[in-house]
């Protein structure tokens, strides 16, 4: 059903962009991502075969439960933070808001970017940590691996946790589109375009 694993460790797949889910398929069978076991899932699978399963999984609706309680709730003046930086980010540390790649809602944009409300704690922290030590990657120009260099382990840590800490909403499809990247915060993302799209 494409519903995250109760661990927090395997995230949602359902409602996801599928250019997305097909970027993260190719990201696993080409190296920018390590999980062994999906490497090899998906290692002789044909591009068509990976947009066909990402294009199953975005098509599937299923609720999101509430966010889990968060092990030690940070102090107010942290999550305020955090809320700032997803919503609004940092001009002076050349950080964008999460918000404007991940939709104004913070539930992704299409054709291909995911949405950061629902995941766990540990999750979101983990994929920070990837970037940073390029356990994870993604075409070239990886705006995320410049946005998390970016990023102070306290920045970081308020960021998550307000994410996580969010409540999805009742439609939680993505936006239409990606916003624009204002031009200051100088990014630029790559990304596959799945087969028979333009």
């Amino acid at each position: 059903q494409g519903r995250a694993g109760p661990d927090g460790y395997y995230p949602r797949l359902a409602g996801k962009p599928a250019g997305y889910l097909y970027n993260q398929l190719l990201n696993f069978r080409e190296g920018r991502r390590h999980y062994g076991l999906m490497t090899r899932m998906v290692a002789v699978l044909s591009d068509d075969y990976l947009a066909e399963i990402a294009r199953h999984f975005a098509s599937l609706e299923a609720p999101y439960p509430p966010p889990a309680p968060l092990a030690s709730p940070p102090a107010p003046a942290v999550l305020a933070r955090g809320r700032t930086l997803a919503l609004q980010g940092d001009e002076g540390a050349r950080l964008p808001a999460c918000a404007g790649c991940h939709g104004e809602r913070l539930t992704g944009a299409l054709p291909q970017v995911p949405g950061l409300l629902g995941l766990p704690q540990d999750y979101l922290m983990a994929q920070l940590g990837g970037w940073r030590t390029g356990q994870r990657r993604a075409h070239a120009p990886d705006c995320m691996a410049s946005v998390v260099q970016r990023l102070s382990d306290r920045d970081a840590y308020a960021v998550v946790a307000w994410l996580a800490s969010q409540p999805v909403p009742a439609d939680a499809r993505p936006a239409p589109e990606r916003p624009a990247l204002p031009s200051t915060v100088g990014l630029r993302c790559g990304s596959a375009t799945l087969p028979g799209a333009r």
